[in-house]
């Protein structure tokens, strides 16, 4: 059956309207929220020791700390950094384990930007 191919032709179905096309949905990716996480003023702990754990922990030179924790004490509350969920989790962990490790009332939380 050289040179002879079989045709095949295609009914419509009824159940499908052939004017319809059909797209897959991309599925729509949204950002993370973001955390600030922010020390609270108190009247016990050092500033020393505020400093420090802005240098330690949240990795800051110590310039920008000693700016910050100035921030903390004439505002009442001062940023340490912006994060995701886990890490700005992770980070208020650290900072109230050794505040309370040093008996310190210093205390640190984390809000959605």
């Amino acid at each position: 059956m050289k040179g002879h191919m079989s045709e095949r032709r295609h009914k419509p179905d009824s159940s499908q309207d052939s004017d319809l096309l059909v797209e897959e949905a991309r599925p729509r990716l949204k950002e993370p929220s973001r955390y600030r996480v922010l020390l609270l003023n108190d009247d016990y702990t050092p500033m020393y020791f505020v400093v420090d754990i802005l240098v330690g922990i949240f990795n800051m030179e110590r310039i920008q700390a000693t700016q910050v924790m100035l921030e903390i004490h004439t505002r009442g509350k001062g940023i340490c950094g912006t994060y995701n969920y886990e890490i700005a989790e992770t980070k208020v962990a650290q900072v109230m384990g050794i505040a309370k490790q040093h008996q310190h009332p210093l205390l640190c939380t984390m809000e959605e930007t």
